[in-house]
């Protein structure tokens, strides 16, 4: 899969820190991106002073109409997303092109010499530490 090949990426679940990260990577990189979330937060209010269109109802009423077109659409969701969710199972039924949040990030970190730090404690500091490395390296 290319993500060039999509115009549009809607994220369902766009406010939390791994989501908005990533649709401002998307829109800083020309895509048009838009996305919902059950609340609005202060990232998901930056996103929309970035031209990002949020909504906080899951209603495919809202879903902006440039949006629509499956084929120039890609879906990313959170698996905090409900399964029973009315826009997931819309774009589900009308065979938009879906990927999870994890998908998402593999996608974009093959385009880059990536350092991945994961696990449940500690992301921040090993992050830090490793910021400060390569800052300091003749790499």
């Amino acid at each position: 899969m290319d993500i060039k090949e999509y115009d549009y990426i809607f994220f369902l679940g766009i406010g939390g820190i791994g989501m908005s990260a990533l649709a401002r990577f998307f829109h800083i990189n020309g895509k048009k991106v838009a996305g919902n979330d059950r609340i609005q937060t202060p990232l998901s209010i930056e996103l929309e002073k970035t031209g990002m269109n949020i909504h906080y109802e899951d209603k495919i009423e809202n879903i902006p109409s440039d949006f629509l077109n499956s084929e120039k659409t890609l879906i990313v969701y959170t698996p905090a997303i409900p399964l029973d969710s009315t826009e997931l199972q819309y774009f589900q039924s009308h065979k938009f092109q879906i990927l999870k949040r994890a998908a998402a990030l593999g996608l974009i970190s093959q385009n880059y010499n990536t350092i991945a730090i994961a696990g449940t404690h500690g992301k921040t500091t090993i992050s830090t530490m490793t910021t400060y490395f390569l800052n300091h390296s003749k790499i």
